[in-house]
């Protein structure tokens, strides 16, 4: 199931269906938007996401955490198409974003 669809789901029986004219109903999906701010939970992944790479990045060299994140393996690779990784959907992220120079706002803490 997709996410999104589940969060509506979840959200429909946390904010009780509404009465008009002796009837009730269930909210629709801009009533929805309307009470969350329009946010979903798809951006606040993404956003804590990008949140944490960006203090892996910031992190000294010798901290356990970035020496994780950047080790490579001294195995082979498997055929067929790689595994999506962790830094990848991050790069993503950020290229939908349309930023380009991530490393130089990624030093810097307050952008």
């Amino acid at each position: 199931m997709n996410i999104l669809v589940f969060e509506r789901k979840f959200l429909r029986g946390i904010f009780v269906s509404t009465k008009e004219n002796q009837t009730w109903r269930i909210k629709n999906n801009e009533e929805l938007d309307r009470l969350i701010k329009h946010e979903n939970i798809v951006n606040y992944i993404k956003a804590q996401r990008l949140s944490w790479f960006g203090n892996i990045q910031r992190m000294s060299e010798a901290r356990a955490t970035n020496k994780i994140f950047k080790w490579n393996p001294l195995t082979t690779i498997p055929r067929g198409r790689p595994k999506y990784r962790w830094e990848d959907n991050n790069i993503q992220d950020l290229g939908q974003m349309k930023i380009k120079n991530w490393l130089f706002f990624v030093r810097d803490r307050a952008k």
